[in-house]
C-alpha cells in the first residue's frame, strides 16, 4: 500500500513550502533573529499549508542549532518531527473541532504547566481552532495572554473570524493563500518527475482547476490519476474522463452550434450530456469556462496561450478559430446567458429542463 503524495511529499522546510513567501520569508527572519512570539494564528484556505507551517516552525523552535530558519534535519527533535516520524511528546497537536469546551482548555493549562520532557520549548498546534468555544477561548485566555517561558501557541483556522477577538489580539496572524495555478503546475512537473509518470499535454491545467488552488487538494487529484494510469502515463482524455470533465468534442460542437445560431444542434449536444451520463450542472460550468477561454483569446490574441496554460496539440489553434467566428461581443453575451443558467440550476428539480432553457 503507498503513502498519499500530499504526506509523502509534505515539506520539512520553510524553503519546501509553495505560493506562500509572504509567509515563510518573515517568520523565517524572525526566527534568524530570535523575536519569535508565544502565540502565532495562520489562517486561509483548507490545504494550504497552515498545519504543516506549524509543524515546520516547531521543528524550527526545537530544533538543537536553534535559533534557526533551517531546522537541521538530524537531532532527535528534527527527525521525530519529519515527514514520517513519530512526532515529540513536546509538540502537542490538538484537533480542536473535537477538543473545544472547557473541560479541554482546562486540561490543556495542566498539561502546559508542566516543563518539556526534552526540547526547549511544549509547543502546542490547535487545528480548526475557529472550534473552539466562546467559553473554551475564555478559560485559555489568560495562558495565551502571559504563558509560561517554555510555552509556545499556533492556532490553525479556515475562519480566523469566528476566533475572539481577545484571542486574536494576542496572535500574530498570518494569511495563507490558495497557490497560483502556475506555481502548481510547476510544482506537479517536478512532483511527476520524480515519481517517474509521463503526463500528457493540458493534463496539469485540468489537475490545478479541480484542486482549485489548494496544494493537499490538487496533490490528491493528482494521485488518483497517477493511481489509474497505464504504461503510457496520464493522457488529456484519461484525465477528463477520471474528473468528470465534459469531453471537449461535446464542447466544441456546442460552441459551434451557438455561433452559427443552430437550435436544433445545441439540443442534440444537450441529448448526448443527458444520454452519457454526465452532470448537466458539471456541463454548464465547463461551457462557461471554455466561453471564458475563448473570450480571453477574442480579446488577448498572440498573448493569450499563456493565460490559458499548456493545452494539447491542435486545441489551441481549434479555440482560436472559434473565437474569430463568434467574435468578443457575442462570447461575452454568450457567456452572461450560462452564468445565469447556471445560477438558476442550484436546487432545481429538472437540471436538464434548466439547461435545455
Amino acid at each position: 500500500m503507498t503513502t498519499a503524495l500530499y504526506r509523502r511529499y509534505r515539506p520539512d522546510t520553510f524553503q519546501e513550502v509553495i505560493g506562500q513567501d509572504h509567509v515563510t520569508a518573515p517568520l523565517m527572519a524572525a526566527l534568524r533573529a530570535d523575536r519569535v512570539t508565544h502565540a502565532y494564528l495562520f489562517s486561509g484556505p483548507r490545504g494550504c499549508g497552515k498545519t504543516t507551517s506549524a509543524r515546520i516552525l516547531a521543528r524550527c523552535l526545537n530544533c538543537a542549532q536553534a535559533p534557526t530558519d533551517t531546522p537541521c534535519g538530524t537531532c532527535p527533535s528534527c527527525r521525530d518531527l519529519a515527514t514520517g516520524g513519530p512526532g515529540s511528546l513536546d509538540v502537542v497537536e490538538i484537533d480542536a473541532a473535537s477538543h473545544n469546551g472547557v473541560d479541554d482548555a482546562r486540561d490543556l493549562r495542566e498539561r502546559a504547566a508542566f516543563a518539556p520532557a526534552r526540547d526547549r520549548y511544549k509547543i502546542f498546534i490547535l487545528d480548526e481552532a475557529h472550534m473552539v468555544t466562546a467559553q473554551g477561548f475564555n478559560a485559555l485566555l489568560k495562558l495565551v495572554e502571559e504563558p509560561p517561558a517554555h510555552v509556545k501557541f499556533i492556532f490553525a483556522t479556515t475562519e480566523p473570524e469566528k476566533v475572539i477577538g481577545t484571542i486574536r489580539s494576542r496572535t500574530h496572524h498570518y494569511p495563507f493563500r490558495l497557490v497560483p495555478p502556475d506555481v502548481l503546475e510547476g510544482y506537479l512537473g517536478h512532483l511527476c518527475q520524480a515519481e517517474g509518470v509521463e503526463i500528457g499535454p493540458g493534463v496539469f491545467p485540468l489537475v490545478v482547476r479541480a484542486g482549485g488552488g489548494s496544494v493537499r487538494d490538487t496533490l490528491s487529484v493528482m494521485d488518483q490519476l497517477i493511481g489509474g494510469a497505464h504504461d503510457g502515463g496520464v493522457d488529456y482524455q484519461r484525465a477528463v474522463a477520471l474528473l468528470g470533465y465534459t469531453d471537449t468534442t461535446m464542447l466544441d460542437q456546442c460552441v459551434d452550434a451557438i455561433a452559427a445560431s443552430d437550435g436544433a444542434g445545441v439540443f442534440r449536444v444537450v441529448d448526448r450530456v443527458v444520454s452519457s451520463g454526465h452532470d448537466p450542472r458539471r456541463f454548464v460550468e465547463d461551457l462557461l469556462t471554455r466561453l471564458r477561454d475563448l473570450l480571453v483569446i477574442a480579446l488577448a490574441g498572440s498573448e493569450a496561450g499563456a493565460a490559458l496554460g499548456s493545452m494539447p496539440v491542435g486545441e489551441l489553434e481549434r479555440m482560436d478559430l472559434q473565437a474569430r467566428t463568434m467574435g468578443a461581443a457575442a462570447l461575452s453575451r454568450a457567456a452572461d446567458t450560462t452564468a445565469q443558467a447556471l445560477t438558476a440550476m442550484v436546487g432545481a428539480t429538472s437540471p436538464r429542463l434548466q439547461l435545455e432553457l
